[in-house]
Formats: C-alpha cells, sequence, structure tokens
C-alpha cells in the first residue's frame, strides 16, 4: 500500500514538473512573438518614415552622413515648431 501511495506521489509530482515546463516554454513562445511583432511594426514605421523622408526632402543621391547632417540641421527647428497635437500624442503613446 505504500509503494502505490509514493508511486502516485511520484507520478503526480512528474506530472507537476512536466506542467511547469510547458508552462515555461508557453511563456517564452509568448514573449517571441511579442518581440518578433515589435521589430515587425517597427521595421515598416521606418520603412515608411523613411519613404516620406526621401520624397519631402529629396534625398536621392545623398549618401547616409549628408542625410544626417541634413537631418541634424532641421532637427532643432522641428522639435521646436512641433504642433501642440502631435507632442500629445507622442506623450501618449510613451505612457503606454
Amino acid at each position: 500500500m505504500k509503494d502505490k501511495n509514493n508511486s502516485n506521489i511520484n507520478d503526480v509530482d512528474k506530472k507537476i514538473e512536466e506542467l511547469k515546463k510547458k508552462q515555461h516554454d508557453l511563456k517564452k513562445q509568448v514573449e517571441y512573438r511579442s518581440k518578433q511583432n515589435y521589430r515587425k511594426e517597427r521595421a515598416r514605421r521606418l520603412i515608411e518614415t523613411g519613404a516620406l523622408a526621401e520624397k519631402y526632402f529629396e534625398l536621392d543621391g545623398l549618401d547616409i552622413a549628408d542625410r544626417e547632417e541634413l537631418f541634424k540641421m532641421f532637427s532643432p527647428f522641428v522639435t521646436g515648431n512641433k504642433p501642440k497635437k502631435f507632442k500629445e500624442k507622442q506623450n501618449q503613446k510613451g505612457s503606454e
């Protein structure tokens, strides 16, 4: 009788360990998918932003150093004159 109880306890312990491992694996999978989605969304935003920058700043023919120099020149103007509605949107996204 004692051996049967020990066997049942061992079986339950094994099942608990299996479930803990499965839970851990599922958590890792969810984290991985979340990171993947974030990277995809970020890549899309960067591509769209780059396309808009090329369109409005006529960046064709400029190398990356020239582009950076151009952006540095206009950065204080843009950030200093950003309309209030854009600043509010940016603050809302930052607090999420």
